[in-house]
C-alpha cells in the first residue's frame, strides 16, 4: 500500500500547525495576541494551526521567537521543507524516463555529501551496481511504471555518479541483508558479475561493508532501504514515491537505527566469505 502524495503533503502540514499552535498555547498567547506580535492578520494564524495554509520561514521564525521558543526553529523549518517537497512522485519524474529518476541532481547531492550511510535490505546499492546488474533492475521499473525506454541512458547516469567512491574525502558505511546477495536481476552470470563486484570494491579504503546473515540474533530489522547524506537528509524508497527527511530529529532516528542495524553485521574476512558462499551456490 502507498500513500497519496497529496495526503501525505496535507498530513505533514497539519501535524506543522498543531506543533506551531502548542508554541503559542505553551507560550499563553491567544491567536489574535500572536498574530499581532507577528505583524498578520489572526485568520492566518488560525489557517496556519488548521494546517489550511503553509506557514513561510519567516513566518515560522517570528513565531518562535514571539513564543521564546527560537531554538525550535531549524526543526520546524526543516518540516516545512518536507511538506514542500519531501514526497515526489516516482510516476511523474518518470515521465521522462528512468534517466529523470536518476537525475543531475541526485548526482550533485553525491558530489556535495561527505558521508554516506548505506542500509539495503534486497538489493545492491546503485553505488555498488555493475552495468549489467543496473540495467536488469532498471528494465523492470521501465516496464513496472510504464516508463520510456531509456535503461542505456539511465545505466549511464548511475555509472558517472559511482565516480564519487574514487573521490577523497568521502566515507562510506553500507550495511546489507543477506537477502540483497541473493536478489537476481538478470542471469546467473551477471549475479556472479555483481557479487564479484563487491568483492573488488571492499579493498576500498573509504568504504566499510558490512553484511547481516540469514538467521542471526539482531537488535533491530529495518522496514525499508534507506540513506542518510552527512547528518542533514534521509532518502527512502517505495515502489512508486522517494521520501527525503530532512527534519533533524528524525534524521537522528535513522541514524540510531543505522547503529543497530550495523552489530548484527559482519565485516572483513566474515563479509568476504558469506558473498563467496553465495558465488558457490550460483555455480
Amino acid at each position: 500500500m502507498t500513500t497519496n502524495p497529496s495526503s501525505f503533503a496535507k498530513q505533514a502540514q497539519q501535524a506543522l500547525g498543531i506543533r506551531l499552535r502548542d508554541l503559542r498555547k505553551d507560550a499563553g498567547l491567544t491567536g489574535r495576541e500572536l498574530a499581532a506580535a507577528t505583524e498578520q492578520h489572526y485568520t492566518r494564524v488560525s489557517k496556519i494551526e488548521n494546517g489550511v495554509q503553509a506557514p513561510t520561514d519567516q513566518d515560522i521564525r517570528k513565531w518562535c521567537h514571539v513564543c521564546s521558543a527560537d531554538n525550535q526553529g531549524p526543526d520546524l523549518i526543516a518540516t516545512l521543507r518536507a511538506v514542500e517537497s519531501a514526497y515526489l512522485e516516482f510516476r511523474q519524474q518518470s515521465r521522462a524516463g528512468m534517466k529523470r529518476v536518476l537525475g543531475a541532481h541526485t548526482l550533485k547531492r553525491y558530489q556535495k555529501t561527505k558521508s554516506f550511510r548505506i542500509y539495503e535490505h534486497n538489493v545492491i546499492p546503485g553505488m555498488f551496481q555493475t552495468a549489467e546488474y543496473a540495467a536488469a533492475m532498471l528494465s523492470f521499473w521501465v516496464k513496472f511504471l510504464g516508463t520510456p525506454n531509456d535503461v542505456e541512458e539511465a545505466v549511464a547516469v548511475r555509472m558517472e555518479r559511482q565516480q564519487v567512491l574514487y573521490r577523497g574525502g568521502k566515507r562510506f558505511v553500507a550495511i546489507l541483508e543477506e537477502q540483497a546477495l541473493r536478489t537476481w536481476f538478470g542471469t546467473a552470470e551477471t549475479q556472479a558479475g555483481q557479487l564479484g563486484r563487491l568483492l573488488e570494491l571492499m579493498s576500498l579504503p573509504n568504504l566499510s561493508l558490512g553484511i547481516i546473515p540469514l538467521m542471526t540474533e539482531r537488535l533491530a530489522a529495518g522496514s525499508t532501504r534507506f540513506w542518510i547524506f552527512d547528518d542533514s537528509l534521509v532518502a527512502l524508497e517505495t515502489p512508486t514515491a522517494s521520501i527525503e527527511v530532512t527534519q533533524p530529529q528524525e534524521v537522528q532516528l535513522y541514524a540510531r537505527m543505522f547503529e543497530a542495524l550495523k552489530t548484527a553485521a559482519v565485516y572483513g574476512r566474515e563479509a568476504r566469505s558469506l558473498i563467496v558462499a553465495v558465488l558457490s551456490e550460483l555455480d
